[in-house]
């Protein structure tokens, strides 16, 4: 998006306020939820951007060299630079802590935001100590993913910069609408985390919706019409 890093993204013009989709750790802009989003907003005349992040999917850069400070840079470069007018950030899982990091960045430019399964500081709970360890003294890790067909890694660098950058640890000053989505079988993010976000939140307009039988993805055809009405909420 800068000259100093380019960014891969599809934006769609339409009515504003623009639809930002900010996806998970090691996922990109081409997954279910973020192009059911766009089609959405395609049918209805509404602003929409994805995008991928410096080292993911079609944007340039070396994974195991980003940093969570890095991707909200280029969370905030998108907003800067491609987008006009007021955003409602749509963060999944690692891309909810991002869009609160957005949000708290950029407050003016915020009409609304909603996380789906939100992940914020969860270099501080997602972690055994263990693993901490390791990165501490080994510089990465690799974890099975049930997603893909190879391991998921974390790097030090990243961890490091998630600690640098946690948010839960007072009130969040967000005072936009805001809708969180929440599986009660994710096994990724603890949905209990989701109501105490909900908490942190200083905005009064915020509502949590559970799906009792919802896991992380959130991606069948049921979990994607709440998301899509949670966006409506914020938008209207």
């Amino acid at each position: 998006m800068t000259d100093s890093r380019p960014l891969a993204y599809r934006h769609t013009p339409g009515t504003g306020p623009t639809i930002l989709f900010l996806p998970g750790y090691a996922s990109d802009m081409s997954g279910t939820k973020a192009l059911a989003i766009e089609a959405w907003a395609r049918e209805r005349g509404r602003a929409f951007l994805r995008f991928d992040y410096a080292g993911c999917g079609e944007s340039p850069g070396a994974f195991e060299a980003q940093t969570l400070a890095g991707w909200v840079d280029d969370a905030l470069a998108m907003i800067d630079h491609a987008i006009e007018g007021p955003v409602v950030p749509v963060g999944s899982s690692m891309g909810g802590w991002i869009a609160l990091l957005a949000a708290r960045a950029r407050p003016e430019r915020i009409a609304g935001l909603v996380g789906i399964a939100p992940a914020p500081d969860f270099t501080d709970w997602g972690f055994s100590q263990a693993e901490k360890m390791a990165l501490l003294t080994e510089g990465r890790i690799e974890r099975p993913s049930p997603y893909a067909d190879t391991p998921t890694v974390f790097t030090r660098a990243f961890w490091s910069s998630g600690e640098a950058n946690r948010v839960m640890h007072s009130e969040l000053p967000i005072d936009a609408p805001v809708r969180l989505v929440q599986g009660q079988r994710d096994a990724d993010v603890p949905w209990e985390r989701t109501v105490h976000l909900a908490s942190r939140l200083r905005s009064a307009d915020v509502q949590t919706v559970l799906v009792k039988d919802g896991d992380h993805r959130l991606s069948r055809d049921g979990d994607i019409a709440l998301i899509l009405r949670a966006i409506e909420d914020v938008l209207a």
